[in-house]
């Protein structure tokens, strides 16, 4: 049994803020607080992106409190940058990230104690900071005979790539930016694409910057504060068009078609009597919040989400989460995080020293500039 003053759940861009914001506030890393993560190496999701997701190609990537992230080739797969950007600030302010560590589940520990209980271990602590993020729990929505269908179905949490769909039918489902993007690429090797969407894609024009990431963000608070599952911000943003984009419109890539009524052996079928053949369908329809460890400490609302004041849960304020609902973006998780930890302090009636305890602490990060492979 290990005791501290407050356990970080998750080291991707929402849980290394929370950490970072920690550490300035006098909590010594793995004595006062831990972190842990469930991945194999740093990169928070990032690291398990598919290879053609370059740097380029990323969508309003914001970099971590303390240290800028510089220099990065376009070129690289995104996976590659990140995670070394991720695994040198750990380093640098010497987080002592405990990974693979699986946490099962947060219950009462009696005194005022949470336990947070994991296949290596269990911890007892004053506060938790919860930020899992999504990506383990990709969602695919119920349609009628999807367990019929003959071909192949990938959700985006396991797309191989282009070159698996070369010669192939494949309709490519999802009204988000990574849609697009396995949209392009799959559209370049494949016999034929279908582009299905739930609502009417909104296209957007200009920079993803830090004044269009908070307003995304004002717009997903209400719905937490009224405790209903969030939805991610990226569903408020629109689809920032691009020149590559524009090309794939002129060129029809882009029309979309509404969603299906079924699946059947041999592909999708809407009401109308329209069908169309398929070899693959892709699945590019989000991710819900890992939050089911959280169980136990019943913080769910009758509307099926977490009702959150801030960072905190409404129903124990020794609990916030950061990564969920407004803060799930890079630029969210960073205020996320800084907004957490003020409120653990003053719960924990500890006051911020001067300054951070001495160590390391570079304001800027260059990544390799090399070819992507």
């Amino acid at each position: 049994m290990n005791d501290v003053e407050v356990v970080v759940v998750g080291a991707g861009q929402a849980g290394l803020s929370s950490a970072h914001h920690l550490r300035r506030s006098g909590f010594r890393p793995g004595r006062d607080f831990v972190v842990l993560d469930r991945s194999p190496r740093p990169g928070g999701a990032w690291q398990f992106r598919w290879p053609t997701l370059t740097y380029g190609r990323v969508h309003g990537m914001h970099s971590l409190p303390g240290m800028e992230l510089t220099d990065a080739d376009p070129a690289r797969p995104s996976s590659e940058v990140i995670g070394e950007y991720f695994a040198a600030y750990e380093r640098a302010f010497d987080l002592r990230v405990l990974r693979p560590v699986r946490v099962r589940a947060v219950r009462e520990a009696g005194d005022g104690r949470l336990r947070v209980e994991s296949d290596t271990g269990t911890w007892t602590t004053r506060a938790l900071i919860n930020a899992t993020g999504t990506w383990d729990r990709p969602f695919v929505p119920r349609v009628p005979g999807r367990e019929t269908f003959a071909g192949r179905q990938t959700h985006t949490v396991r797309y191989p790539g282009p070159d698996a769909f070369a010669g192939e039918r494949v309709v490519v489902v999802g009204g988000g930016t990574s849609a697009v993007q396995h949209l392009l690429e799959i559209s370049r090797v494949a016999a034929a694409t279908t582009w299905v969407t739930r609502r009417e894609p909104v296209f957007t024009e200009g920079p993803f910057d830090e004044d269009r990431g908070r307003a995304a963000v004002a717009l997903v608070e209400e719905r937490v504060r009224d405790g209903l599952p969030p939805r991610s911000v990226v569903s408020v943003t629109g689809l920032p068009m691009t020149e590559e984009m524009r090309r794939a419109r002129e060129a029809g890539v882009l029309r979309r078609l509404p969603m299906f009524a079924r699946i059947t052996p041999e592909g999708v079928e809407w009401d109308d009597g329209n069908a169309v053949a398929a070899d693959s369908i892709v699945w590019a329809t989000g991710f819900r919040p890992v939050i089911d460890h959280l169980a136990p400490l019943r913080l769910r609302e009758p509307g099926g989400g977490i009702r959150m004041t801030g960072t905190e849960a409404a129903r124990d304020p020794r609990v916030h989460l950061v990564g969920y609902g407004p803060s799930a973006s890079t630029i969210g998780a960073n205020r996320a995080g800084r907004t957490a930890v003020r409120a653990v302090r003053d719960l924990l009636g500890r006051s911020r020293p001067g300054r951070p305890e001495a160590g390391r602490r570079p304001e800027r990060v260059a990544t390799r500039k090399t070819a992507a492979r």
